[in-house]
């Protein structure tokens, strides 16, 4: 289905296409943005969210540039543009993880971009040193904890995680995740190689469930006390307590305890204009628009996800608290996953 969408839209996208006009300025909220004619930008995006579908028609309301979009996997994605060369019809590539951005990166598949708008929205520390890619979004992989089995406050670093006193009752996600390698070069980054190995061959031995596929799946054994604690991204938690999951799953994770690691690991969905983006200034304007404290605010919300900056106004994340980001870098993280999953795999982390 991915490849047969993607066909239709690069026939759709080029048979109507028009030329960036740097002229224009970035449509921030309350921007009166000219009109762009016929001006179309093709997305290809690992979000799939229906805000995100009411932003992008917000940003053609605001400039008159269409957005043609294509969802699908991210590696799938990235291999698409990878594969579609100069012919790709993708003029920004919206990823998941900093890993993915990464990836895509050392492929060659972003332009470097420039923007003072950009700058100014988008932290350092979550953006690509050389402008090929920015975060437009921010995800917390914290501890659940049901306190019939564990102590919520006996968990106060990522380093608890592996204590003698969780043994028998810690689940993990498998080291497929490209959220736990992630967490895993975060810690890298900060503690050294030697004591992140220690840290994760202690989780290890910790659990006794086998390797989990998925975060839900994994709240759910921790909130039915299959487990005591288990690690996560915080909107999968959200999406179960908002009801977007069902009745049963917001009864299940009214079991748990969100806890915030201090410092707390901070991963990001991001994106960048693609090398061979045929509208490279209309699909700017749109990255800036997505980064800015208007789009960035409904960006956030469609998956339960923090804004780049401050905590947004969902409730059920105002519910879970605040945090102290450790302020590793994106970049740092994506550059170091391989090394990351390396060290998992070496220490036993299947």
């Amino acid at each position: 289905m991915l490849l047969g969408a993607a066909t239709a839209m690069a026939a759709t996208i080029s048979g109507c296409r028009g030329s960036g006009d740097s002229s224009q300025g970035d449509p921030q909220a309350g921007d009166a943005a000219a009109p762009a004619g016929n001006q179309e930008i093709g997305v290809y995006s690992g979000r799939h969210y229906n805000t995100d579908k009411e932003l992008y028609k917000e940003f053609t309301r605001r400039t008159g540039i269409k957005v043609n979009l294509l969802e699908g996997k991210d590696d799938a994605l990235i291999e698409r543009v990878n594969s579609e060369g100069a012919n790709t019809p993708a003029d920004l590539l919206v990823l998941v993880d900093a890993a993915r951005l990464d990836k895509a990166n050392r492929m060659g598949l972003y332009q470097p971009t420039r923007s003072e708008a950009l700058d100014r929205d988008v932290p350092a520390n979550l953006r690509d040193s050389q402008g090929r890619w920015f975060g437009l979004t921010r995800r917390v992989r914290v501890a659940v904890v049901n306190p019939k089995v564990a102590d919520p406050a006996s968990i106060r670093t990522y380093a608890d995680l592996a204590s003698p006193a969780l043994k028998g009752k810690l689940c993990l996600r498998n080291s497929k995740s490209v959220y736990n390698q992630s967490l895993v070069a975060d810690q890298m980054i900060q503690r050294g190689e030697p004591a992140t190995g220690d840290w994760v061959r202690g989780m290890v031995a910790n659990t006794t469930q086998p390797f989990f596929t998925s975060d839900t799946p994994l709240a759910r054994a921790v909130a039915k006390g299959d487990c005591g604690v288990g690690v996560v991204n915080t909107y999968y938690v959200a999406r179960m307590l908002s009801g977007t999951n069902g009745a049963e799953d917001k009864a299940l994770a009214s079991q748990l305890v969100v806890v915030f690691p201090d410092p707390a690991h901070v991963n990001i969905s991001g994106a960048g204009v693609t090398r061979h983006a045929r509208n490279p200034e209309a699909a700017r304007q749109l990255l800036a628009f997505l980064a800015s404290p208007s789009g960035g605010k409904g960006y956030a919300e469609a998956n339960h996800e923090y804004p780049l900056q401050g905590y947004g106004n969902n409730a059920v994340l105002k519910g879970f608290g605040t945090f102290r980001s450790d302020g590793v870098s994106a970049e740092q993280m994506g550059a170091r996953n391989k090394a990351a999953v390396d060290l998992m795999q070496a220490n036993g982390w299947k």
